[in-house]
């Protein structure tokens, strides 16, 4: 037990030394993050639909 409570000092100890990012910077990074998310999402959508539609017209055949 005596391991674990040094892990939980080290830990806290780490944390303080941690550069936390601004307001304005982490705005930033979580619109850049939505914006790529969409972007694959759309991108993913649009590859789905085009397999889709190839393999429609290849079972029509």
């Amino acid at each position: 037990m005596a391991n674990v409570g040094g892990f939980f000092k080290n830990v806290m100890s780490e944390m303080r030394k941690v550069s936390w990012p601004k307001r304005k910077e982490l705005t930033r990074y979580t619109i850049v993050v939505l914006a790529t998310v969409v972007l694959m999402a759309v991108f993913f959508a649009i590859v789905d639909l085009g397999i889709s539609e190839l393999f429609r017209w290849y079972l029509e055949l």
